[in-house]
């Protein structure tokens, strides 16, 4: 259990002050006079408590003109939900921008244009991206921030245009969409390596191999530190960051799987970041899931994100690196939360669970990058006998033109990286439905990667 009296604290507060909450524990029979354990607080779901009670009423003191902006989540798991959030909850948020900024990017140091390209509007990566880049400017950051969105004829207009006043470059953006824009910039020209070029990605998992290749691409020469992941929700806002510690442990394990196993009890390699936990507190539960507890406006008791992962404290994940004869060096002090993805983004194929991850790493061969953006769905499909089969379809780079030697590259591809780093598909699926059927589809292909939404990875079951 994480720090139970902070649990325990922000438990009875929002019980008192929170009219949905209160609520919310006498629908589950919960005396919170009686609570004396944190582990006996009933968890918070977003089909179980945001989607149960009125919006006002969730907020403290049942009062939504307390907030000062409202956000929608990005809906990739269903309907938007809305996010009220005043200016306190920026507050957390903001010191993890500025961990990466500081740490990573020397930005009290060095002029920087901070260049947001999440979608802007009411979605909450692009206006909280912005919203933290300037606080972080008021406090005396050399940062000018710049907020196309997610138009990438616009992104370079404003790299090309201001990049070059600037010592260094920032995109802040999703990882696939990142990697379009320097590909694109490449197509028309555009000399990446005269920008000095730094990475804030969020929102999915990537792995070393596409670290390295972005960096390359972007003309990056360290990407331990000029490239940082953030973790976050629409629920409340980034709950951790990397540091150049956590991503030189992660680049030891992604070349020690038999290592990475061991840490993190799967065999493939999730985004690892450190966490603040007086403002998040992370708790892991058995069924390998992870819950937190937040304040805010909407504060978050046991908040249970189904995000898959775990927790390991700072001394002891240390000392396990030391322990396989790895010396991390020096970093902050603060524990560690390791993040696979969202449970409910696996497709289950023969009984075994097959994750976006392992789709990635298929289409990150340098013979099959240069033609792709990094974008795909995943899901099952059954044909007019009920025989199923896996399907990926997969986006095209801009001008890229699709073939049966790319389709046929691209599916082999997939299937060994499968059988290699999935042992439940290597054990369950049959040889004959081990290769999946690939399907090549244009750059903002409206039925399948449609611009300005958030990418979904992963769809339901169909038949053709």
């Amino acid at each position: 259990m994480s720090d139970t009296p902070q649990v325990l604290a922000l438990f009875r507060d929002a019980a008192s002050s929170v009219p949905a909450y209160a609520r919310f524990l006498h629908d589950n029979g919960i005396d919170p006079a009686a609570v004396d354990e944190a582990s006996a607080i009933p968890l918070m779901t977003k089909a179980g408590y945001h989607q149960r009670y009125p919006l006002p009423d969730r907020c403290r003191g049942g009062r939504l003109d307390a907030a000062a902006v409202v956000a929608l989540s990005s809906g990739s798991s269903g309907q938007p939900t809305v996010w009220p959030r005043s200016e306190p909850d920026e507050l957390p948020v903001i010191a993890r921008f500025e961990q990466v900024f500081r740490d990573g990017f020397r930005a009290a140091e060095r002029s920087t244009l901070a260049v947001v390209c999440f979608a802007l509007g009411n979605w909450v990566g692009g206006m909280y991206t912005v919203a933290a880049c300037r606080k972080l400017a008021a406090s005396g950051y050399r940062i000018t921030v710049a907020a196309p969105g997610n138009d990438i004829d616009e992104i370079l207009r404003v790299v090309e245009e201001l990049g070059g006043h600037y010592d260094q470059t920032v995109l802040l953006g999703y990882p696939p969409f990142v990697k379009n824009i320097i590909d694109a910039g490449i197509a028309r020209g555009v000399d990446w390596s005269a920008y000095d070029i730094k990475l804030v990605l969020a929102g999915e998992v990537f792995s070393e191999q596409w670290r390295d290749l972005v960096a390359g691409r972007a003309g990056i020469a360290d990407p331990e530190t000029a490239i940082a992941a953030l973790y976050g929700t629409a629920d409340a806002g980034v709950l951790g960051n990397e540091t150049p510690l956590s991503v030189r442990i992660r680049r030891f394990l992604a070349e020690r799987p038999d290592i990475s196993s061991k840490v993190f009890g799967d065999s493939r390699l999730p985004t690892l970041v450190q966490y603040d936990p007086v403002a998040r507190l992370f708790e892991a539960m058995p069924d390998g899931t992870l819950t937190f507890s937040a304040d805010g406006t909407v504060p978050l008791v046991r908040y249970h994100i189904a995000d898959e992962g775990g927790v390991l404290p700072f001394d002891e994940f240390m000392a396990t690196c030391r322990d396989h004869g790895f010396d991390p060096g020096e970093g902050p002090d603060l524990p560690f939360v390791y993040v696979f993805g969202r449970s409910l983004f696996t497709v289950s194929f023969f009984g075994a669970n097959v994750y976006p991850e392992n789709i990635t790493v298929g289409l990150e061969r340098p013979e099959i990058s240069g033609w792709t953006t990094g974008r795909f769905v995943l899901r099952t499909v059954d044909d007019a006998n009920q025989d199923r089969r896996l399907s990926v379809v997969v986006e095209l780079a801009p001008g890229a033109e699709a073939s049966e030697q790319r389709r046929v590259l691209a599916a082999e591809s997939i299937r060994a990286v499968l059988l290699r780093l999935n042992s439940e598909f290597a054990h369950y699926v049959p040889a004959a439905y081990r290769t999946p059927q690939v399907e090549l589809r244009p750059a903002d292909d409206p039925e399948f990667f449609p611009r300005g939404v958030k990418h979904r990875y992963t769809r339901p079951p169909v038949s053709s």
